[in-house]
């Protein structure tokens, strides 16, 4: 029997938190596919795929390969989820055991979640619950990965105004895409092409209201990304803020053309990749907040550092 190594040196760490993270943003998108194709029922039951096979059947053809297919992908994402808590726990790395093992537990949680999904035949209120669950995952891997690159939490590098803001920016955000999934839900893509459920929303209303809160999200990112030019604030925070920026417009182009061309099933998936990313630089910009002192200015005096404590 093999024996692991008594420790993961920080490199090794950094590598398997990153196959975590890209494995919690594929599944997602393949999870997309499988509504968008109308295949969320390729396999009828759960956890089997049917009532007499853990796998797809001939005569479930496509919508039963597309189904099983993602449910594969979740043991992938189970390995990727052991190994990080394993390389974790084996390593110096101590602050970062929580992280590992809510992102562990993740997968359980969708697994039940996912059956449940199933078991109520695409009930829109539980497809929009096991994409919300996944985003949480993303966040949580992708925060896993950027501080298994630095030695430890850090510090503080803005005062607590800005901090704040940064923090609604996140809260904004999870209410966009709280808000996308509802359209979703009220929508042709809910679940399976057939389903006759719909989240009882007029679609054009909660579009609009979808919209609405997007311009606020860009405003609130255009607003701090010009004050962390206006107080020198570290690379690493103007950065997360620039590219966040991008992501977000880019993000709104993409809903803006889906929605006035009728929702074409590559621009939807598209968009879905598109609020995966959205997560993660959102919760790239929400770690960036605390990082080692050499980061802050190198005028910056003792009591403004300890002032954004």
């Amino acid at each position: 029997m093999p024996v692991l190594p008594t420790a993961f040196s920080p490199a090794a760490v950094s590598r398997v938190a990153l196959a975590n993270a890209v494995a919690n943003g594929v599944i997602v998108v393949t999870g997309g596919l499988v509504r968008l194709t109308g295949s969320g029922l390729g396999c009828p039951t759960w956890p089997r795929c049917t009532d007499d096979s853990f796998v797809a059947t001939p005569e479930l053809a496509g919508h039963g390969a597309i189904e099983f297919g993602n449910r594969l992908l979740t043991f992938v994402l189970t390995a990727a989820a052991i190994a990080i808590v394993v390389v974790v726990w084996r390593s110096a790395r101590r602050d970062l055991r929580t992280l590992a093992v809510v992102s562990f537990l993740g997968i359980p949680a969708q697994a039940l979640l996912g059956g449940i999904t199933v078991l109520t035949e695409l009930n829109p209120w539980t497809v929009a619950a096991h994409f919300l669950v996944s985003m949480v995952l993303v966040a949580v891997a992708t925060t896993l990965w950027l501080r298994s690159r630095e030695p430890g939490v850090g510090q503080p590098l803005l005062r607590r105004p800005l901090e704040l803001l940064i923090h609604g920016i996140a809260a904004v955000t999870a209410v966009v895409l709280v808000l996308g999934t509802v359209v979703t839900g009220a929508g042709p893509h809910s679940g399976d092409r057939n389903a006759a459920d719909r989240m009882d929303f007029d679609p054009a209303s909660v579009s609009q209201l979808h919209a609405d809160v997007v311009f606020l999200l860009v405003g609130l990112t255009v607003a701090l990304l010009v004050a962390l030019h206006a107080v020198d604030s570290p690379g690493r925070l103007r950065r997360a803020a620039r590219d966040l920026l991008v992501v977000q417009l880019a993000q709104g182009v993409v809903g803006f053309v889906q929605y006035f061309t009728d929702l074409p099933i590559v621009l939807v998936l598209v968009h879905m990749a598109g609020a995966v990313l959205i997560t993660a630089y959102t919760a790239r910009l929400v770690w960036a907040v605390h990082g080692p002192a050499s980061e802050l200015p190198l005028d910056t005096p003792a009591s403004q550092v300890t002032a954004t404590r």
